[in-house]
Formats: structure tokens, C-alpha cells, sequence
């Protein structure tokens, strides 16, 4: 009975490190196809959209959500460790610039703290 637990944390774990990556890898690919030219971005537009959603239902099934707090207003109870907080001044007003890794969520609650890197909200 041990074992079968310590595999299925060992599935959990490579399930979370290669939703990640996967993330990782959509939004390079996002940004490949932004510099395509439209008729031929178009090809692979949708085919990314597909691997989203796809991407989206596997780790529902898994009851697992991908969290993005990219543009949101920065708050330091996010679940999100900020690499460049201390560029920044305690009375500066923040936004989240660029989520480096998604937070993941599970059904009881964070399963992975993502990673972000802020802005200064300029008045």
C-alpha cells in the first residue's frame, strides 16, 4: 500500500513539473506565432488554441488549474513569488508584468506557487 501512494505522489509531481513546462513552452510558442505573418500565424493559431484547451481538460480531469496573474494589480499575499520585489519602494503601487510560472490550484486549495516579476504602476 505504501508504494502504490509514494507512485501515485511521484505521478502527481511529474503531472504538476510537466504542466509547467508545458505552459512554459505555449507561451514561446505564442510569442513565435505573434511574429509570423498573419496568414501563416492563422495555420497555427488554432492549432494552439486546441493544445490550450486541451492542456486545460487534462489537468481539470486531474482536478487541477493553471492560474495566470499576469496584468492583475500585484498583492503580496499572492501566491506568486515576485523575483524583482525588492526593486521597488513599500508605498510603490504594483502589477504583475510577467508570470515567469502559473500558480497551480488544486481542489483543497495551492498546489504550486508561481513565480511573476512586477511593475511600478506609474499614477
Amino acid at each position: 500500500m505504501e508504494l502504490i501512494q509514494k507512485n501515485s505522489e511521484v505521478l502527481f509531481k511529474s503531472l504538476i513539473d510537466i504542466s509547467v513546462e508545458s505552459w512554459r513552452f505555449s507561451r514561446l510558442f505564442a510569442r513565435l506565432i505573434s511574429k509570423m505573418d498573419a496568414g501563416e500565424g492563422a495555420r497555427y493559431t488554432s492549432q494552439y488554441r486546441y493544445y490550450l484547451k486541451r492542456l486545460e481538460e487534462t489537468l481539470e480531469g486531474a482536478g487541477l488549474t493553471l492560474v495566470n496573474v499576469e496584468g492583475q494589480p500585484y498583492d503580496p499575499g499572492v501566491a506568486a513569488t515576485a523575483l524583482n520585489i525588492g526593486d521597488f519602494g513599500p508605498d510603490d503601487v504594483l502589477a504583475v508584468e510577467q508570470m515567469i510560472e502559473p500558480i497551480i490550484m488544486g481542489s483543497e486549495g495551492l498546489v504550486r506557487g508561481g513565480t511573476v516579476m512586477l511593475r511600478k504602476v506609474e499614477a
